[in-house]
């Protein structure tokens, strides 16, 4: 089976194809899951902050749970920012893992910005209502070396990136048997 590491900024897709691309798994016989950052931040990741120690553990946390996903042979997306290329290329010596980076520049993101955090991101210093540690903005992000598929998110529909995504899936399925 697989786990699909996606990567990317806020807002950059991750979600959204996640949930487009298990919904035609779905619809085509296969078991698929989500593991979703923001929902598992409020779970058994609710302990963690965003220092860089915190936010690898965050991933790592998610990355067992979708290894016991793949282990019941389902589809496993982990939607999570995974910002630092160490911990991709930790995850990436599992055979199973692939990765996945939703490339979307940073003035697309500020203009998309679907939650309100670039908005908040971009406040002033002394600004009490401003997110500190933002990734992009006031944080690191790593762009992958190597990633196994590249969505161009600021280009692409979320149509195309949905059937380009579930084409990779599908075609990584066929070379496991």
């Amino acid at each position: 089976m697989i786990l699909i590491q996606f990567t990317g900024l806020s807002g950059s897709g991750k979600t959204t194809l996640a949930q487009n691309v298990r919904h035609l798994l779905i619809e085509n016989g296969y078991k698929a899951e989500i593991v979703d950052g923001d929902i598992y931040r409020k779970t058994i990741c609710k302990d963690l902050g965003f220092s860089k120690e915190d936010r690898c553990e965050n991933v790592r946390r998610l990355f067992n749970v979708g290894r016991n996903f793949v282990a019941e042979d389902t589809i496993t997306l982990m939607s999570v920012i995974n910002p630092y290329e160490s911990l991709r290329n930790e995850l990436r010596t599992h055979e199973f893992v692939r990765t996945v980076f939703l490339d979307c520049s940073i003035n697309n993101l500020i203009k998309r910005d679907p939650k309100g955090l670039y908005k908040k991101a971009l406040l002033p210093e002394n600004d009490l209502n401003r997110i500190k540690n933002f990734t992009g903005i006031s944080d690191v992000f790593e762009t992958p070396a190597k990633a196994d598929l590249v969505l161009k998110t600021d280009l692409e529909t979320v149509s195309f990136s949905t059937n380009k995504l579930y084409d990779f899936i599908i075609d990584n399925l066929r070379k496991e048997l």
